[in-house]
């Protein structure tokens, strides 16, 4: 039923819009397909593997992430507000790897840039251009006050040259539908949102969509992202069942002692008093027997192994490698095969790092865009840098002795070598590797060292 609602809430809001005149580019597929991702990554009954599988791809994206903006006096206001967002990276990250993608929208609140993070649900698309980037867009900010609901929709898009942002306001008994139109002022925390602002000279958009790169698996029509885990719903379905099974299986064979009812003592009313409910169980033999033992042979490690091929089909299916969820012990796998889907998982997350890096170079853009509106700081230039955990996006250990054998060879120069492993540049690289040639060699009594 909570499911069905919340589809029908964004049914409801796609109706309210276009009677504003907005249309909503959000087909009932990916409606429902969102309210899924939505369930199951809130689902904590279980093993939880939806929010498993955002959490773990989100820390391997960002697990050692740096950056920072520099350059200039306007470089240092950026860094400033910059950092501040950042520090909360990998929960956004998370929460656009569960949901296929969030909007990251800076704004203005006293003299400093903020950035809100605006979840899959609470944005529906309304333009995209040619390449399939969203340029206009509908942001929902909700206020609940005095058993009442107050809804604000916040429109962005371009009509001709300039950049329209209109907001409506609305209030209700509930949250399944918009209720009827109010005006800003009616609602403190709106009452200095203007509900029409034009703004002339702003080339993109003032918001950025972080969207996953994998392709569209639910409508392939749709530019919008998937959950890393829209591969294996079905799937996490099936292991949830399985883990049941396994729970099942210890709880009905846990050891019991069946007792005659004739060797319990009873209380003032007749009934039996049982010492322990779990572990005695009466009966009414009839004959000689007064206790009888049962411990039943458990079936668990054939369960077990089901649900650990169930898990590798999730690894391989949401790009995680073999052993993140599962139990790779338990399985005769090769080398070959773990060192495989290492790589798989490498190129998974490399790929959301690409994606974070192009989202928080464009929100950075709009940030500075920002600072020109409102004159927030003085004019100069800026530069961002990135800095991910290497040892996640490649095999490094693999990578060294490559490189090592190549330099034996004669293929390349040590100094290279040098430049790769400790990140110098050429120069110090060059200097170094040539005073480590020209080193004095010590002996032993073996000969040189």
């Amino acid at each position: 039923m909570n499911f069905f609602k919340r589809v029908m809430n964004i049914f409801s809001l796609k109706n309210s819009l276009s009677a504003l005149g907005i249309e909503a580019k959000l087909s009932e597929q990916m409606s429902a397909a969102l309210s899924e991702w939505d369930r199951l990554y809130r689902e904590k009954d279980g093993l939880s593997l939806a929010s498993a599988i955002a959490s773990e791809t989100a820390r391997l994206t960002t697990i050692e992430f740096k950056s920072e903006i520099s350059g200039s006096g306007r470089a240092a206001f950026l860094e400033k507000q910059y950092k501040d967002f950042i520090a909360n990276i990998r929960n956004i990250t998370e929460l656009a790897c569960a949901k296929g993608g969030v909007v990251l929208k800076p704004y203005m609140a006293d003299g400093s840039i903020k950035v809100s993070c605006i979840q899959a649900e609470n944005f529906i698309p309304t333009e995209f251009n040619s390449s399939g980037d969203i340029v206009g867009a509908a942001f929902l900010d909700r206020h609940f006050s005095g058993g009442k609901v107050y809804t604000r929709i916040e429109q962005h898009g371009f009509d001709g040259d300039a950049y329209i942002i209109r907001n409506f306001a609305f209030v209700g008994d509930n949250a399944s539908s918009l209720g009827r139109a109010v005006s800003l002022q009616d609602v403190p925390a709106w009452r200095d949102i203007e509900p029409y602002v034009a703004m002339a000279g702003i080339k993109k958009p003032l918001f950025v969509y972080f969207k996953m790169p994998m392709a569209n698996c639910i409508d392939t029509n749709s530019p919008l992202g998937v959950s890393v885990f829209a591969r294996v719903a079905s799937l996490i379905g099936d292991a949830e069942a399985q883990y049941k099974r396994l729970l099942w299986e210890f709880e009905s064979g846990e050891r019991a002692l069946y007792v005659d009812e004739a060797a319990m003592h009873r209380d003032s009313s007749g009934e039996c008093v049982v010492p322990d409910r779990r572990l005695y169980r009466l009966l009414n033999s009839g004959d000689d027997t007064l206790f009888e033992d049962w411990t039943p042979t458990l079936r668990d490690e054939s369960i077990i192994n089901g649900l650990n091929e169930i898990l590798r089909r999730i690894e391989f299916n949401s790009g995680l490698a073999y052993g993140t969820l599962s139990n790779v012990l338990n399985i005769d796998r090769t080398a070959e095969e773990i060192r495989v889907s290492k790589q798989r998982s490498y190129a998974h997350v490399c790929d959301i790092q690409d994606a974070l890096r192009t989202a928080l170079t464009a929100l950075v853009d709009a940030m500075n865009t920002i600072t020109d509106l409102y004159c927030l700081a003085e004019d100069g230039q800026y530069g961002i840098s990135f800095e991910f955990d290497d040892s996640i996006v490649a095999d490094r250990k693999t990578e060294f002795e490559e490189k090592l054998r190549l330099c034996q060879e004669g293929i390349i120069e040590p100094w290279e070598v040098r430049a790769w492993y400790f990140g110098e540049d050429e120069e110090t690289a060059k200097k170094r590797s040539c005073m480590s040639a020209h080193a004095p060699q010590k002996e032993n009594a073996g000969g040189k060292v």
